[in-house]
């Protein structure tokens, strides 16, 4: 029965040796069937065993070989130890064989001469790998992993087995791979050959490293940032929970927008509102004579911008910390006659110092990724993340600086990212046991309530003002020049008409629009599936290397997006992975960065669904996906609700990366806004950025309300009452054991610190 699903691999694997296109098809692709004309003798487009026979490539040979042996097989005469000792050396060989053909040629023939030699000349231009070498690789893979399941790895799982197999194959190909062609194109020279000298001038140069360098500019507003940003996430955080002031919930409205905000926007609206032509200019020259400056411009500009962008992040984390803080230690305090502002700087601010360093170090991350902002606001202020991006688009043309600008960038991510879970790992701050109290929470001081609002008021203000801004400006003419209203932006960027009885998309704005949709559509449930998928193999099995694996999958979240969108144009742009420019590689983008959020909310959701529901489920004789289907995935809706919501609205909101990986077909709609800010059309970005704001707001708002609408019956789900079955043979289901945080408003176990919201 195990053996079962060898013959279905063996059938892929020689679908794709024996019938695709080997490599990648050039010109309109695959589903044009314009291949088709020299099919299957034409080199270009032949599959493999034609290749082999027909036009004697012989480093094909050792491909045949590993998918022809495994047949023996499904003998059943031969033990499950010879089978699997034959699935694993075959496996083995052929991805051995199939990784050194992709690295030995490229895309002007072979990588060494020495190849040259004992195959002969590849004439003309080489592609990459194709559909027939993606089915080969596949049919290998799983039959490797068919035989480890044999031998006893993953618990004789088949399906757990080709599961781990996959997940790292992948991870691997898109997360390390890139970061390994970073590293290898910084040590290369402008030619392409190997040279330390080129290396050691590049990371040695003054202006990265010296004072005012790159990474100084960088450091300094990182941490320029995150303490603004940390100090204004508590003073919110501070107001909504611990005082009754009015108008204190408006800290949950503004910590939504950035989430459905692109994150170069509300420099946009900065500049609307503060630059040469900006409204507040205009009033302070008309009404006292003082000419209009570029402030805007620089590190002012742009730490305002990061600050208004990133404080609700740092809100996001603390808002939970607060509210988490038992008042049995603060009453206790009160007894011994302590004075609040002293119960408040010796017990609750304490309690606090793992919400606040997180959120600090993740505001830090963030403003070293930030992208948008820098570029739009950044004037002379040179910062890694934008000089990445002219590195390699700039007049400089120069791949091997950026590769060496980006490897700094990640390892500054990497440092702070290790630091923040080294840090909160060591120390303990629990303070919610799972038992009820009826204690309210003591009130703030009187001067910390002042300082909260002294800081906080100014803030609201001025984020307030900032989107409106963003959504005035679509409806103005010409922005500090002609502030007659007008909706001919929007019919620029969204015109349609009825011609010939069928609609025209006229406007500019359609076509990456369309792209973005689609893109986002694809790449949201693939990026949900796959990272509760992680983080399911995480949760319930053991496996060697585990720790790697997790560690691997988490470096997507510490990466930013510009080394992200460097290292796919590197690893992905020439053979033996040709995806530059086309749809794949924005859904590979946004799956492989995005997924460690998805990976979060799916181990934060299973580590509160008892094991034993999935033992009850393997006595009842149901395989293992069976399980993950039927049992574990209705019990994670509202993780999977999240990580749904979150990789759609990402996917519609990026920049960094994508505008690495964009062309005229595949354009995207972020990337048509900043190209649309950077010549001056802020009407067109205005107007074209409020409509993905209300989109996301829409989508938001939507998912929310199938959240909240889930019904609880008797402290169970409708999902947990459909498991009454399983419950009864014996095991005891969680939600029988623990109150329901959502019928009776108990924590059941407090998050980490480092969990997501």
């Amino acid at each position: 029965m195990r053996r079962s699903n060898v013959g279905l691999w063996l059938a892929v694997g020689w679908i794709g040796f024996g019938l695709l296109p080997w490599n990648a098809i050039a010109g309109q692709g695959f589903f044009a069937l314009g291949w088709l004309a020299g099919y299957p003798l034409d080199v270009r487009t032949g599959p493999g065993a034609v290749q082999l026979i027909h036009h004697g490539r012989l480093w094909l040979l050792p491909i045949g070989v590993a998918l022809a042996v495994p047949a023996l097989a499904l003998n059943g005469r031969i033990g499950d130890k010879t089978a699997a000792a034959l699935l694993v050396l075959c496996g083995c060989a052929g991805l051995v064989a199939l990784v050194a053909i992709a690295l030995a040629i490229d895309i002007n023939g072979w990588t060494s001469p020495s190849f040259a030699t004992y195959f002969g000349i590849l004439p003309g231009r080489q592609p990459g790998l194709g559909y027939g070498a993606s089915f080969v690789a596949a049919a290998l893979l799983m039959l490797l992993c068919q035989g480890v399941a044999l031998r006893g790895w993953a618990r004789g799982d088949v399906f757990v087995a080709g599961a781990i197999g996959a997940s790292i194959a992948l991870v691997g190909l898109f997360t390390l791979y890139p970061i390994a062609r970073l590293f290898v194109r910084a040590f290369l020279d402008r030619d392409g050959n190997v040279s330390l000298p080129a290396l050691a001038a590049r990371f040695a140069s003054g202006r990265i490293w010296g004072y005012g360098g790159v990474v100084w500019n960088t450091l300094e507003l990182g941490l320029m940032t995150a303490v603004s940003a940390t100090l204004m996430a508590l003073c919110f955080a501070l107001i909504v929970t611990r005082t009754r002031l009015p108008g204190r919930r408006l800290a949950n409205v503004l910590a939504v927008l950035p989430m459905i905000t692109p994150p170069f926007v509300v420099g946009l609206a900065l500049i609307m509102l503060f630059g040469r032509s900006g409204v507040l200019n205009a009033v302070l020259d008309f009404a006292f004579g003082i000419r209009p400056t570029r402030w805007i411009y620089g590190l002012p500009g742009v730490w305002l911008a990061q600050t208004l962008a990133l404080t609700p992040v740092a809100y996001l984390v603390l808002v939970g910390v607060v509210q988490g803080i038992s008042p049995v230690f603060e009453e206790a305090a009160q007894t011994l006659r302590a004075s609040r502002l002293r119960i408040f700087t010796t017990i609750t601010l304490p309690l606090m110092a793992p919400g606040l360093v997180n959120a600090f170090l993740i505001v830090f991350i963030e403003s070293l990724a930030d992208f948008g902002n820098p570029l739009i606001l950044g004037g002379n202020l040179e910062v890694l993340s934008v000089s990445i991006y002219f590195a390699i688009v700039g007049v400089q043309q120069d791949p091997g600086r950026a590769a060496m600008l980006a490897i700094v960038l990640l390892s500054l991510s990497l440092a702070l990212f290790v630091i923040q879970r080294r840090l909160l790992a060591r120390r303990n701050f629990v303070t919610i046991s799972g038992k009820g109290h009826g204690v309210p929470n003591l009130a703030l001081p009187r001067t910390v309530t002042g300082l909260a609002v002294v800081f906080a008021l100014p803030w609201a203000m001025l984020a307030v003002v900032v989107y409106a801004m963003i959504f005035t400006g679509g409806f103005v003419e010409k922005w500090g020049l002609n502030h007659a209203l007008t909706v001919r932006h929007y019919v620029t960027a969204f015109g349609a008409e009825i011609a010939n009885g069928s609609v025209q998309w006229t406007g500019g704005a359609w076509n990456s629009f369309f792209t973005t949709l689609t893109i986002a559509a694809v790449s949201a449930p693939l990026t949900a599936g796959f990272g509760l998928l992680v983080a399911y193999l995480l949760s319930r099995y053991r496996f060697t290397g585990k720790g790697a694996f997790e560690f691997v999958t988490m470096l997507s979240f510490a990466m930013p997006g510009t080394v992200v969108g460097i290292g796919y144009i590197l690893a992905f742009n020439a053979p033996p992975i040709e995806l530059a420019y086309t749809g794949i590689i924005l859904v590979a983008c946004f799956v492989f960065r995005d997924m460690t959020t998805s990976l979060r909310a799916g181990l934060a959701s299973l580590s509160q669904i008892d094991s034993s529901l999935d033992e009850a489920s393997a006595t009842l004789r149901a395989s293992s996906f069976a399980t993950l289907r039927r049992v574990v995935l209705p019990l994670m809706r509202p993780a999977i609700i999240a990580a749904l919501v979150y990789s759609f609205i990402s996917a519609m909101t990026s920049i960094s990366a994508v505008i690495f990986l964009t062309s005229p077909r595949f354009d995207m709609a972020t990337v048509n806004i900043v190209g649309r800010a950077e010549v001056g059309e802020y009407g067109y970005a205005s107007a074209y950025a409020s409509v993905l704001i209300v989109l996301m707001l829409l989508a938001v708002l939507l998912i929310r309300a199938v959240v909240g609408h889930r019904r609880v019956l008797g402290g169970q789900s409708l999902v947990e009452r459909s498991l009454a079955p399983a419950t009864e043979v014996g095991v005891q289901h969680p939600a029988s054991r623990q109150r329901s945080p959502a019928s009776h408003g108990l924590l059941v176990r407090p998050r980490a610190p480092t969990e997501p919201a």
